[in-house]
């Protein structure tokens, strides 16, 4: 059995759950500075809590670092080195520098360990199926385009997931940003591994509650000859619209029934898969661990393979550079402090007037 250790209780709260709640893993101690909270995390896993590296028993075999990186300030990249330099395999929380990335490669390289950035939202079941079918589309046909929104605090997960959907992240090539005034979003075209990409981003974050007040977090669609395939959100669901073609007649009118137009004799949207998209509690205490889950087990199969982890380690480089890139673009996210939201009842959209 895989024994893992966490460090940070934040964030940390979802590996802690996905490590606590797999068979593939055992939870072998927090790791945090020593406050109540911590000490009450560690007490409700029952596991021993660490505030430093070096008391972490030398039967540890992963360490989970969800402590901000030198990216935003944090010490996380210290930490990762700290348990590579022992062995200790290491799954990193994004963001994280290109140049932080190509020191903890060295250092996982000399302590014979495996390292990884975890981008999280393309383990996420819904992403999963996406990128599935995606690769159904390239096997198949071109794709023509990518339409992708997002959130600037989830533009780096954003690229891992375009990155993959085209098969691989180079080339890529951003142009001008485009923001008119009172639009929340940043417009612009792209070019990732060929495909051409318009790419919308919310560059905007309240300072005192950076984690809210975001319009979405991902939303992607790519087209091909056959038609647009859709995430309709982070949390799916994944939709499949066949594009529209129909035959025309001796006068070069549309035939719209009969023979010759059976294309047209399917739904024009399905639904992929038959799992709905569950509550936002649920995406805490189910999907997001989850996806935590099976980064470890990504990560596990790397250790085992050290071309696996030459891979892993040059896409982790490719996303981070591409991130600085696009980052450096768009600028610093706009300040903005609105209220909190108002929530629309389910309820009152469905009671709407039916439409005449």
């Amino acid at each position: 059995m895989t024994r893992v250790v966490v460090a940070g209780t934040a964030f940390g709260r979802i590996y802690l759950d996905a490590v606590a709640g797999s068979p593939d893993f055992t939870l072998a101690g927090v790791l945090a500075r020593g406050g109540d909270y911590s000490r009450a995390c560690a007490a409700r896993y029952g596991v021993p809590l660490f505030e430093s590296v070096d008391e972490v028993p030398d039967d540890v075999d992963v360490a989970c670092v969800v402590v901000r990186s030198g990216a935003l300030g944090g010490p996380g990249t210290e930490l990762a080195q700290a348990f590579l330099r022992r062995g200790v395999h290491v799954l990193q929380e994004h963001p994280v520098h290109s140049g932080e990335i190509s020191d903890n490669i060295r250092v996982a390289r000399a302590g014979r360990a495996a390292y990884a950035v975890n981008t999280l939202y393309p383990n996420l079941r819904p992403v999963r199926r996406f990128l599935a079918a995606v690769e159904v589309l390239r096997s198949r046909q071109r794709l023509g385009f990518i339409d992708a929104a997002c959130n600037s605090q989830v533009a780096y997960p954003l690229l891992d997931v375009l990155g993959r959907m085209t098969g691989g992240l180079r080339p890529w090539a951003f142009g001008e940003v485009h923001r008119g005034d009172r639009h929340p979003f940043s417009s612009l075209h792209a070019e990732i591994g060929g495909v051409p990409v318009t790419l919308r981003v919310q560059n905007q974050v309240h300072p005192g509650d950076p984690d809210n007040h975001s319009y979405l977090l991902h939303r992607i669609s790519v087209g091909c000859e056959g038609g647009v395939l859709t995430l309709a959100d982070t949390h799916g669901p994944v939709l499949w619209n066949p594009r529209l073609h129909s035959p025309r007649d001796e006068t070069g009118r549309l035939v719209m029934a009969g023979p010759g137009t059976e294309r047209l004799d399917v739904p024009s949207t399905v639904v992929l898969g038959d799992e709905r998209p569950g509550t936002y509690h649920q995406v805490f205490a189910e999907l997001w661990p989850d996806a935590v889950s099976e980064s470890l087990r990504v990560l596990r199969r790397d250790a085992a393979d050290r071309n696996r982890r030459t891979a892993a380690g040059q896409w982790a480089l490719g996303v981070s550079r591409m991130w600085s890139d696009l980052t450096a673009r768009i600028g610093m996210p706009e300040l903005v402090e609105p209220p909190e939201p108002e929530p629309i009842p389910l309820a009152d959209l469905v009671a709407m007037k039916e439409i005449a």
